[in-house]
């Protein structure tokens, strides 16, 4: 097996153990902690964290830990939200929320850089396209990841009322410490060694990089991923799934959604070198308009289950695109500068995170789906202004501008 692959896997099935207990314990979260209001509350507790630690430490810790140490550390964040959950009360969800919060954030921008680079670095030595290769691997990923809310969702429904246990979180850690091959070697055998940036360059290389004007217009899909993905996780599994049907189905609901998840996450990945982009944000765009309006019009009822599972596996065929391309467009675009472009999208995605779950209390399902739709459109129009300039500029520099190349190079931190 080619060893880019091979690490490509490490990282996926790394993911899948830690998030086979987590994925589960956030789509019950409204539902099963809905007394005041704490299940909410922590879940945007939770991202609250991730959109402060967004600003500035994905950059600094990878460019201090390396992208393997990055990830460790961030799961065991993960690990002690398990833990808390197994004793929840406002005292052990609220603190181990923001824990998770604040590693969640470096623990995506780590992963995302390092199928990026592997990705490129295996593209240039088979003779590929480099934004190629990035889909294929961010398809391989999203495959294995997504299939955790399958298990994850699976052991909460087949067990309700327990959670899956924080053992596979424990062995996330330990899998990804044994076998992931660290990026820094990776870097050292094609580019030898770099020299480390100022720290204060590091810290603040999130915020430098809205030189670009690409960056300022992608903003709003994060920040739709983060909003469509808090609604069916909140809204959907509470004020659909649980009012109609009963809190027992909403881990069968999930299930589908993640099983269309991942099984179009690697569909995308291999044709999207034919199809280009373009055509799939089409497809994710047309989708998921569908399914707000039609969700808009639907009267859920318990005789109509085969219909739940019809919209979360639409939601999920849709929600593919956005995981998968938007993470391999942000790679592709800002490939001098990756860790501070995911830190971005961390960012922007954690606010719509945090905005689905802050007004899911005080606002009513048709004003959500409105906003949705609003965001939605905003943020096709914006994704098909930088296409626009992409296609009349084919070969642009990967930061913002060649008059400040000199400020430049403190944007591109080593990995």
């Amino acid at each position: 097996m080619d060893r880019s692959l091979r690490n490509v896997l490490v990282v996926s099935f790394g993911f899948l153990l830690l998030f086979t207990a987590y994925g589960g314990l956030q789509n019950l979260q409204s539902s099963l902690y809905s007394e005041e209001g704490l299940g909410v509350t922590a879940l945007s507790t939770l991202y609250g964290g991730m959109l402060l630690s967004s600003m500035f430490l994905p950059p600094l810790l990878i460019e201090r830990l390396g992208c393997k140490g990055t990830i460790i550390l961030s799961m065991c964040g993960y690990v002690a939200f398990s833990v808390g959950n197994f004793f929840a009360s406002w005292y052990t969800l609220i603190p181990t929320s923001i824990l998770l919060g604040l590693g969640a954030a470096p623990l995506w921008s780590a992963q995302s850089t390092y199928l990026t680079i592997v990705g490129n670095m295996h593209a240039k030595k088979a003779g590929k396209r480099g934004k190629d290769v990035v889909n294929q691997y961010f398809g391989i990923f999203f495959l294995v990841f997504q299939s955790s809310g399958v298990w994850g969702n699976l052991i909460s429904s087949l067990v309700f009322g327990q959670t899956p246990s924080q053992g596979s979180g424990v062995l996330a850690v330990l899998t990804i410490a044994a076998f992931l091959k660290p990026i820094q070697d990776v870097q050292r055998e094609s580019e030898g060694e770099k020299k480390s940036p100022p720290f204060w360059s590091t810290l603040l290389s999130t915020f430098k990089l809205y030189r670009d004007k690409r960056l300022c217009l992608l903003i709003l899909l994060p920040l739709y991923s983060g909003l469509q993905q808090g609604f069916l996780s909140s809204e959907y599994t509470r004020s659909y799934v649980t009012c109609a049907l009963g809190i027992q189905f909403v881990g069968y609901v999930m299930i589908c959604f993640s099983a269309t998840n991942a099984l179009c996450s690697v569909l995308y990945g291999k044709v999207s070198q034919y199809t280009g982009r373009v055509v799939l944000y089409v497809l994710g765009a047309v989708t998921h308009l569908s399914c707000m309006i039609a969700l808009l019009l639907w009267r859920p009822g318990a005789d109509q289950l085969a219909v739940f599972f019809v919209f979360s596996g639409l939601w999920g065929v849709a929600d593919a695109v956005w995981q998968t391309q938007n993470n391999a467009l942000y790679g592709v675009l800002f490939e001098k500068s990756k860790e501070a472009a995911f830190a971005n999208y961390r960012l922007w995605e954690a606010l719509g995170f945090v905005i689905a779950f802050g007004y899911s209390t005080f606002l009513c399902v048709r004003v959500k789906l409105y906003i949705l739709l609003g965001v939605l459109s905003l943020s096709v129009v914006a994704y098909g202004l930088v296409e626009c300039v992409e296609s009349k500029n084919p070969i642009r520099p990967h930061t913002p501008g060649q008059a400040n190349q000199a400020e430049d190079k403190e944007i591109q931190t080593k990995m």
